[in-house]
């Protein structure tokens, strides 16, 4: 767990930003782990570095990495993934976006609970990634259907983490949308 902390403080020691891609195998592996506390910790430096890489490091080393994880036999690294779509997402081209949205898509649908339960619990913060982005049609077609699909989730761990959702989306939203898919959420939500 140390080490999982300690790497996210490392770039400077590496030779800065310009090298932190040399920090990122070291904690894929660690964001793979049972342990929650390593995994957790493996994923806030992974977003720290992640912050720091800039237009090639990103293609070449950051999304390869996102996208192992997130197709990982393991849900353990699934669950990791999640966490780290929001990092990237406002930096990178059009092509790598769909591709990155399709990868989400595919986690929130996961047949695991845990990893539902994780892409829901990080749906807001990737929604507001995608409309920073510029990319408001992205947030409308394709984020707010996984809401609705997660809100509607059969395990109560993934559905309850719908309210957090909707006040994250409500912000991104026009109040006819908001009335329209989020206002139902917290009808169900409510009974």
């Amino acid at each position: 767990m140390v080490l999982a902390e300690q790497l996210g403080r490392f770039v400077e020691h590496v030779g800065g930003a310009s090298h932190a891609q040399v920090l990122l195998p070291p904690l894929e592996s660690l964001a793979a782990v049972e342990e929650t506390s390593v995994r957790e910790s493996a994923v806030a430096s992974l977003s720290v570095v992640g912050a720091q890489l800039e237009g090639q490091q990103l293609l070449e080393h950051f999304v390869p990495l996102i996208q192992r994880l997130a197709r990982a036999d393991w849900f353990t690294s699934r669950m990791s993934a999640c966490s780290l779509f929001a990092i990237a997402y406002g930096r990178l081209p059009d092509r790598v976006k769909a591709e990155l949205l399709a990868a989400y898509a595919q986690l929130c649908s996961d047949d695991a609970p845990m990893v539902r339960r994780a892409a829901s619990c990080n749906l807001g913060s990737f929604a507001i990634a995608v409309h920073a982005a510029g990319v408001e049609a992205s947030v409308t077609q394709q984020i707010l259907p996984l809401f609705s699909s997660l809100a509607a989730d059969d395990q109560d761990s993934v559905r309850l983490l719908a309210v957090e959702n909707c006040v994250q989306l409500s912000r991104l939203l026009t109040p006819e949308q908001s009335q329209r898919v989020v206002l139902p959420v917290v009808k169900v939500i409510a009974q």
